[in-house]
């Protein structure tokens, strides 16, 4: 009997699983996939959003905001990437100026700090890139970057370095209400827990409407993005926006928090809560939209696409809180953007609730801090040499386009909640990310997983189930 269940290994179910372990608790976050970060969170804009686009009074305003303030000193307590690179709305006709000011307006009575109106060529001044017909902008230099795969893994470990459970490749398939609590039925048997937390994503409303007469309805919304090679990284500094319409923000242009320029979103209602694929059509949307906001985009640097689903519920708010009908089941459903800036609030929020509702207390031997994956791109000289020295691996290179090493590979696998899979692999050190798109390190990468893992390079996959690299020898074909 678990004291609290929560399902689903993203960054809103980690952020939660982080702050209660916080108190003396038993608890566990059961996750389909085989590794953290395997749904929306991996793939979305990787934005720290200001926070002036939430409706005034929302609890997406709030948490959005709230989020942002923390993001900072969060990132240095768990060692993860992140920049306040500051954010522009672009405005590009003068009868449209009216709804950037309202943006402005909302964005202050929201507590967004420093906003500010820009003409267009102050605009110009700060981004030279962007279009010579903007008219006007609007600047939020509280906006910022982070890598969401860095800050999901560092909330999971952290958590589990506090002593929550982990259980992975374990899908809920139904939750029956049981004296005293509940019953998971999984695919690897019964779990008890006395309280429930449904971090569910897309599948959120799945899990709610089985515990409550309220429904409600999740929508997969798919977004297609290009990812832009590391060359035309400073193409823009700012993250580019455009004045949000009836499906959000329109198409973002923005660097990422490793130096490559990210494209994107589109915003396509699909009925496939595992409908990821992206189209042509979608890729055409995104890159004409942008380059509505942005001259020269150099969209021939393309090395990848791919697509994410938001969880968008039908009245575009977070859904948290505990349901009426079935004490002790708290929904943290329809965590749309501003979602990953929202998470460490929400996380903060969520276990506030729990920790009431269980009368909890603070584990004193509770530890905040956590050291990530030492890479040595980002090390000096005396600290690669002095590595290398202690451990030969960090001189031997595996993946070229991104010069990681051997030795970063290795911590990845051999770290709480270690990788074991390629993805969980490149999602940790960027092994496979570059320009070759891990055309080239693969080979090595599956040896090494094999080799540290002590299974057949057969057993390598690389992410679920279902994606083996290996799947016979040349002589079982003769």
């Amino acid at each position: 009997m678990y004291d609290v269940v929560i399902i689903g290994a993203g960054v809103s179910g980690s952020a939660i699983a982080r702050e209660l372990s916080r108190y003396q608790v038993n608890a566990c976050v059961v996750e389909k996939a085989e590794d953290v970060c395997c749904g929306t969170s991996k793939a979305n804009s990787a934005i720290v959003h200001a926070g002036f686009d939430a409706e005034n009074g929302s609890l997406m305003a709030d948490l959005n905001v709230k989020g942002n303030v923390m993001m900072e000193d969060l990132s240095k307590e768990l060692d993860f990437s992140f920049r306040k690179n500051g954010s522009l709305v672009i405005c590009l006709h003068e009868e449209d100026r009216p709804n950037l000011e309202a943006l402005y307006e909302r964005g202050v009575k929201n507590g967004v700090k420093e906003l500010k109106i820009l003409e267009h060529d102050e605009v110009l001044a700060l981004e030279p890139n962007v279009t010579d017909d903007v008219v006007a902008a609007l600047y939020a230099p509280t906006g910022g970057i982070v890598c969401p795969f860095e800050l999901n893994i560092a909330m999971a470990e952290n958590a589990a370095t506090n002593g929550v459970e982990f259980r992975f490749n374990t899908e809920v398939r139904d939750i029956v209400k049981k004296d005293g609590g509940f019953e998971l039925v999984t695919n690897n048997g019964a779990i008890s827990t006395k309280c429930v937390v449904n971090a569910a994503g897309v599948y959120a409303d799945v899990f709610h409407n089985m515990m409550s007469s309220k429904k409600i309805h999740i929508t997969p919304r798919r977004g297609d993005y290009c990812l832009l090679d590391k060359v035309t990284g400073d193409f823009v500094d700012k993250t580019i926006f455009q004045l949000p319409g009836k499906y959000g923000k329109g198409v973002l242009v923005s660097p990422t928090i490793h130096g490559n320029t990210i494209v994107g979103p589109t915003a396509i209602d699909i009925e496939n809560k595992e409908g990821t694929n992206t189209t042509q059509e979608g890729i055409d949307e995104l890159i004409n939209k942008a380059g509505s906001t942005v001259k020269g985009l150099p969209i021939r640097q393309v090395i990848t696409s791919f697509a994410g689903l938001r969880a968008h519920e039908d009245n575009h708010e977070f859904v948290i809180g505990e349901v009426d009908e079935a004490p002790g089941f708290f929904d943290a459903a329809g965590i749309e953007s501003p979602g990953l800036t929202s998470s460490p609030a929400i996380g903060v929020l969520v276990a506030g609730m729990l920790k009431d509702k269980l009368n909890l207390q603070e584990d004193p031997t509770f530890n905040g801090t956590r050291k990530g994956v030492t890479h040595l791109n980002s090390c000096t000289k005396e600290e690669r040499d002095a590595l290398i020295k202690e451990n030969p691996a960090y001189g031997s290179i595996v993946c070229r386009c991104e010069m990681i090493t051997e030795g970063e590979i290795l911590d990845a696998i051999h770290r709480p909640l270690g990788a074991t899979t390629l993805d969980g692999i490149k999602r940790r050190t960027r092994a496979g990310m570059g320009r070759c798109q891990a055309g080239f390190c693969s080979p090595r990468q599956i040896e090494i997983l094999a080799r540290e893992l002590g299974v057949d390079q057969s057993e390598i996959r690389k992410s679920g189930r279902d994606s083996k690299f290996i799947v016979g020898t040349p002589k079982d074909r003769l």
